[in-house]
């Protein structure tokens, strides 16, 4: 684990992110006194987030293809074969 002073990590923040993007955890110091420690998300939330981002992607170009939905169309199928 790497240890920025908190100067430092101010001056070379996009650089400590792209070694956190990586794998690498950073800590980082004030006075010599660990105030924060930087950690990667694990993968499979990283991942989890671009499958939402995706499935939202999805429905935004089916909702351009289609055409709007009043709730009467709406309760009318879901009320259609009951007796």
């Amino acid at each position: 684990m790497k240890t920025f002073q908190a100067s430092e990590a101010r001056t070379r923040f996009l650089r400590i992110l792209d070694e956190v993007e990586r794998g690498e955890s950073v800590t980082v110091t004030r006075h010599g006194k660990t105030v924060a420690r930087i950690v990667p998300i694990p993968l499979s939330e990283r991942m989890r987030h671009e499958q939402i981002k995706q499935a939202i992607a999805g429905i935004l170009e089916i909702r351009k293809r289609t055409k709007p939905v009043s709730i009467e169309e709406i309760l009318s199928a879901r009320d259609e074969g009951r007796g």
